[in-house]
């Protein structure tokens, strides 16, 4: 049987010291620095701050992956995995500032992570964070080869007086979004389904369009970092954030409502994009069904009052009225 090792079980010490190898050159670009990054813990200083408090997210990309893992494209994933953290972080007013992630592979393939690595990269500069570490674990009686999973952790800082909890949000207030570039990183498993059950390739043409369908699906998720420093800036009091992912525009807003509070949202004030049209006709999909499993065109919310709505809509490009609060029971209504 001869002498068994680590790489003869699958693992290779190796191809990981490769890739942290790669990760330290990439993280070089970063604006934002770690500190002692590449030893068993790292960090980042906080300065300027009187009374802080740390936030903290953690989430993944979900089967999105499969998509990217079939049509052999790996960066726009890395990109997914920062934006579904940072922008959960952003809904509590807190400024992110580092990310740490984690990916399980059957076996490493190094050029298939530097491609995960470079968008994770690219994400990082994009939320101006801090990548302070992470994890690569080679698992190969866990995972077949050629797949891999991602998660992915957000650190953001913030004044406890700032925090933004949607406490302040009264009836009279106005719901302003901000568009997505798609589906994002949610309902994934749906669309999966409805393309094998339809014969649809990912390559092939999206309707309209000169891209493949793998292009439409694969679109990064936005980052709304940008468009909240910009609204910050104007000064306007944002009494509540929502991201819009998993549960759509319902499960999402309703969790920054007071309790007598109900939002009502215009389905007609929300910029069309063809693939949400795309998808419902393909599969057939109810109106409800669509709205609590996608964002339907909204990656983003932001509740103010309704003397600063115009200061949001000038400050944050593409961002449009879409409804407002009332007084009533917790709920959100699609109109």
């Amino acid at each position: 049987m001869g002498e068994w090792t680590y790489e003869k079980a699958g693992v290779s010490i190796e191809r990981a010291e490769a890739f942290v190898d790669y990760i330290k050159e990439k993280v070089q670009s970063l604006p934002r620095q770690a500190l002692l990054f590449g030893s068993f813990a790292s960090g980042i200083s906080l300065e300027g701050y009187k009374n802080p408090v740390i936030m903290m997210t953690t989430d993944g990309v979900g089967t999105k992956l499969k998509i990217a893992q079939e049509v052999k494209v790996h960066h726009t994933v890395g990109i997914d995995l920062v934006a579904m953290n940072v922008n959960d972080l952003l809904t509590t007013g807190a400024k992110p500032i580092a990310f740490l992630d984690y990916i399980a592979v059957g076996k490493i393939d190094l050029e298939v992570l530097k491609r995960v690595m470079d968008g994770i990269v690219e994400g990082c500069k994009m939320a101006d964070v801090a990548l302070v570490g992470g994890e690569t674990a080679e698992m190969p009686d866990f995972y077949p080869e050629g797949t891999y999973d991602l998660a992915g952790f957000c650190v953001g800082v913030c004044e406890r007086e700032e925090l933004i909890t949607g406490k302040d949000i009264k009836p009279g207030d106005i719901i302003i979004g901000f568009p997505s570039s798609g589906f994002h990183s949610n309902g994934y498993s749906l669309v999966r389904k409805i393309l094998e059950s339809k014969g649809i390739s990912y390559h092939d043409r999206f309707e309209g369009t000169d891209k493949r369908i793998w292009e439409v699906l694969l679109e990064p998720t936005k980052i709304y970092s940008r468009e909240i420093n910009n609204l910050k800036k104007t000064g306007v009091m944002i009494k509540g954030m929502a991201h819009i992912t998993g549960g759509g525009i319902p499960g999402n807003l309703i969790r920054v409502l007071p309790e007598n509070c109900k939002a009502i949202v215009e389905a007609n004030r929300i910029p069309s994009n063809p693939i949400f049209d795309w998808i419902r006709e393909l599969g057939n999909v109810p109106r409800d069904e669509m709205y609590k499993t996608f964002n339907m065109g909204v990656g983003f919310m932001v509740v103010v009052s309704k003397e600063d709505v115009e200061k949001v809509l000038k400050a944050v490009d593409s961002s449009f009225v879409c409804g407002n609060i009332e007084e009533g029971k917790k709920d959100v209504l699609i109109v």
